[in-house]
């Protein structure tokens, strides 16, 4: 792979991979499901021959990732272990499982006039997906366009790029052995930040561009990309407990969303808990969360509540707007549900919002009043995830309200046609 050394180098690079992609879309538009189903068990088992090769190019990557500083919440997402290798090979396996959205009839009528219609689902065509430190989503992101029909263009950033080289050498090798186009699959992560640039810039080439990872690259890519763009989720997620909610349960379900996983953004960033039930709550809750080793960031009633033993530092503006992706939490005592409601308005991202309660009047009001891409009701932010909603793979959690929202998996990675059929009819 040639690397490139300035714009003008990347430019020409990513403008032959997406004409290189484009052709192998068309070519794609005509497999069957059968075909790419066979295409991505192919892909799910080369994961698992070559888990080894993987491992390898992920120590590497690891090892540069420690070296250079690189934060704990990353290296979590960056590492690979036999485990994680089966649950990715698992997670293709399950997408080669699901109905094909191509072809789908979205509805159809017939007009007075006679005229047919149907909105059928096609393909996107090229996508390209940006995203940093996760191999897992070199594969997800991969296996879902594949099976949506599309070609995909990776830019997977530095800090994984010896473990991406070995899955996109993998899967190439895969989609050849299927007897489709390796050019399906392709990565331009030898053109470094030029090549995101020129990918952001490739508009008729490349027909939609996805972000995934920190606030600051989905911001970049959202201003900067002349392609069109889906926004995903920087993810400050809440959880509120009620006075109605069943403490046991709050308790568990804020451990959950909190420490299962940190450094995901569908981790709970802060704890809302209703001053009716704080004085019996608060103490417990803060000691189970110290004792998972989490900071905590508190509002004054909570400094005030909380056992012996347990540090809170005084909570500030900045921490309630903080997406920690770590063990920290900001967490505050609010009058009433109204208030809730309120911080929540002031302070998420769109991503997860939770609520704890067993009143059905509460529960209602926190579904009409909270405009966010997922609602969970008794139950973790952790479950706002393309695998545990029956998705397969997700390709990133849309925050934004257009065409996609949460979660986004095979029908999300498509789009429609409209089919008029007729019969000589003209229009008068």
């Amino acid at each position: 792979m040639v690397k490139g050394h300035d714009i003008y180098d990347a430019t020409a690079g990513v403008e032959t991979a997406a004409r290189q992609a484009g052709i192998a879309a068309r070519g794609l538009r005509n497999a069957t499901a059968d075909r790419k189903n066979q295409m991505l068990l192919g892909i799910a088992a080369a994961l698992e021959a070559h888990r080894a090769q993987i491992l390898d190019a992920n120590a590497d990557d690891m090892r540069r990732g420690s070296e250079s500083g690189m934060a704990r919440s990353l290296l979590d997402r960056l590492s690979l272990t036999d485990e994680r290798i089966e649950g990715i090979a698992a997670a293709v396996r399950h997408v080669a499982t699901l109905p094909d959205p191509v072809g789908e009839v979205v509805r159809g009528s017939t007009l007075a006039n006679g005229l047919v219609l149907r909105q059928v689902r096609v393909p996107m065509g090229v996508i390209g997906m940006i995203y940093e430190a996760r191999p897992n989503v070199t594969v997800d992101a991969a296996s879902l366009a594949l099976k949506a029909g599309s070609a995909v263009i990776l830019r997977g950033g530095h800090a994984a790029a010896s473990t991406n080289a070995v899955l996109v050498d993998l899967m190439r090798q895969a989609v050849a052995d299927a007897g489709l186009n390796p050019d399906l699959v392709q990565t331009i992560d030898a053109y470094g930040r030029e090549g995101s640039v020129a990918l952001m810039r490739a508009r008729g080439m490349v027909d939609l561009v996805i972000p995934r990872g920190g606030a600051g690259l989905i911001q970049t890519v959202v201003r900067e990309s002349l392609v069109p763009v889906i926004e995903t989720g920087v993810g400050n997620c809440h959880v509120y407990v009620d006075r109605a909610a069943d403490l046991q349960k709050a308790l568990a379900i804020t451990l959950n969303s909190k420490t299962q996983r940190p450094g995901v953004c569908n981790a709970a960033e802060t704890l809302l808990v209703h001053k009716d039930v704080a004085a019996t709550f608060m103490p417990q809750v803060l000691a189970a969360l110290a004792d998972k080793g989490v900071t905590l960031h508190g509002c004054e009633v909570t400094q005030k509540l909380a056992p012996a033993g347990v540090a809170v530092v005084p909570a500030t503006d900045e921490d309630w707007a903080t997406e920690y992706l770590d063990l920290e939490m900001a967490v505050r005592v609010v009058d009433s549900i109204d208030d809730a409601v309120a911080h929540i308005r002031a302070y998420s991202t769109g991503h997860t919002e939770a609520i704890v309660s067993e009143d059905v009047a509460a529960i209602r009001m926190f579904m009409r009043e909270i405009d966010t891409a997922a609602i969970m009701i008794n139950t973790s932010t952790r479950f706002t995830d393309g695998g545990e909603l029956g998705l397969g793979a997700e390709i990133g959690i849309s925050t934004q309200k257009l065409h996609a929202r949460g979660p986004m998996g095979l029908t999300e990675l498509t789009t429609t046609t409209w089919i008029v059929e007729g019969d000589g009819h003209v229009r008068k």
